[in-house]
C-alpha cells in the first residue's frame, strides 16, 4: 500500500525555520525561509567544510550503485531541446547575455548538463555520486563542461558566482531549504533557478490508437505494481511536490509550467530499461530481486504481444510529461 505520510516542502520549511536573532537584517535572507546570520557568513563556512562534502546531508542517497549508474546513463533521456530553451529564454529575459556560469545540480551521467554547453562559457555538473560522475566523464568530452562531486545542500562555489543553477529530475531528492538557501547564496542578482521533472507515467505510440491503448493499458499495471516501492519522499504525484517548493521560492518573479509533452523515439527495450531505472523499481529489485525479474518479464512480454513483436527492438513513441519551476532572483 502506498506510504501517502509524506512531509510536504512546505512542511519542512516551517518546521526548519530558524529566526534572525534581533539586530539581524532581513535583507540577505535566503529564499523560502530566514535563517539565522547572512548568507556570506554562512557561504564562508560552507567554503571552509567543502572538503568534506562527501559527507554531505542529502535528504536521499540513492542511483550510487554502479550498475544502477551505468543503467541510468544508458536509459534516461535527455531533456529536450526545447525545454532547456524555456530555462535559457527565461534567464535571458531577467537577466539579458553574456551567460558565465551554469552550474547543473545532481547531473547524475550529465545528460542535461551538457545541453547547457551552448549558451554559456563554461558548465559544472554536480552530483553526490561518484559513479554517476564516472559515467558522465566517460560519455564524451566538451571543453567548456566539467565536473565536481558535491551534495546539493553545500555548493563549492562562492557567494553570487553563477547565472543559472538546474536541477534536471532530482530536486526531489534534496533536503529542499537548505538547497534552495545555497541557491540564493551562490546566484548573482538576476540569476535563474530552473527546476526540471517528469511524470513517471509515460505514454506509448505504436501503430494504431487501438493498439497504443492497449499498451498504455499494460504501462499503467507496470506503474501500478511499482507503486507501493515509490520512495515516500516523491508522495503521491511529483507534480504536486514541485508546486510545493515552487511555493516556497519567495522570489516574486517565478513562473510555473506544466503538461509540457515531449515525444521521444525510442525502443521498446529502452522504455523498459527507463522504468526499471526508477527509484521504485529499484526499491523491489532490492526487496525481492525474483519478484522484479518476474514483473518485468511479464510486462515485457505483454507489450510485446500487444505490439505482435518479439523483438526489444522494436521502435515506438515514448510520450514523457514534463514540469518546470523557473525563478529569478532580485
Amino acid at each position: 500500500m502506498l506510504n501517502t505520510d509524506v512531509v510536504t516542502a512546505a512542511e519542512i520549511l516551517a518546521k526548519e525555520r530558524v529566526l534572525i536573532p534581533r539586530g539581524r537584517s532581513l535583507r540577505h535572507a535566503p529564499v523560502g525561509f530566514v535563517t539565522e546570520g547572512s548568507v556570506t557568513e554562512r557561504g564562508k563556512v560552507y567554503r571552509e567544510r567543502q572538503h568534506h562534502f562527501r559527507h554531505g546531508n542529502m535528504a536521499h542517497r540513492l542511483f550510487e550503485d554502479r550498475n544502477h549508474a551505468a543503467a541510468y546513463q544508458k536509459y534516461r533521456i535527455s531533456p529536450s531541446q526545447s525545454l532547456i530553451a524555456k530555462i535559457v529564454d527565461f534567464l535571458e529575459e531577467k537577466k539579458g547575455r553574456p551567460f558565465d556560469l551554469a552550474v547543473d545540480v545532481g547531473c547524475g551521467s550529465g545528460q542535461g548538463t551538457v545541453l547547457l554547453a551552448p549558451h554559456f562559457s563554461r558548465v559544472i555538473g554536480m552530483d553526490i555520486s561518484r559513479a554517476q560522475l564516472e559515467m558522465a566523464e566517460a560519455s564524451g568530452s566538451v571543453p567548456n563542461v566539467s565536473y565536481r562531486q558535491s551534495s546539493a545542500e553545500e555548493l563549492p562555489l562562492t557567494d553570487g558566482s553563477v547565472d543559472l543553477v538546474t536541477a534536471m529530475a532530482a530536486a526531489h531528492w534534496f533536503d529542499v531549504p537548505r538547497f534552495l538557501q545555497e541557491v540564493d547564496r551562490v546566484l548573482k542578482p538576476r540569476g535563474c533557478l530552473g527546476l526540471l521533472s517528469y511524470t513517471m507515467d509515460m505514454e506509448l505510440q505504436y501503430g494504431d490508437e487501438a493498439c497504443s491503448q492497449k499498451l498504455n493499458r499494460v504501462c499503467q499495471e507496470f506503474y501500478a505494481a511499482l507503486r507501493p516501492f515509490r520512495n515516500p519522499c516523491l508522495g503521491p504525484c511529483s507534480m504536486t511536490l514541485y508546486k510545493q517548493i515552487s511555493d516556497s521560492i519567495t522570489y516574486p518573479e517565478k513562473e510555473w509550467n506544466d503538461c509540457m509533452l515531449i515525444k521521444h523515439q525510442a525502443t521498446l527495450g529502452d522504455y523498459m530499461g527507463m522504468v526499471e531505472s526508477f527509484s521504485s523499481f529499484q526499491g523491489l529489485l532490492k526487496k525481492d530481486p525474483e519478484e522484479a525479474r518476474r514483473l518485468s518479464q511479464d510486462i515485457r512480454d505483454k507489450l510485446r504481444a500487444v505490439m505482435g513483436t518479439t523483438s526489444d527492438a522494436t521502435q515506438v513513441v515514448m510520450g514523457v510529461k514534463y514540469f518546470c519551476v523557473l525563478a529569478c532572483k532580485p
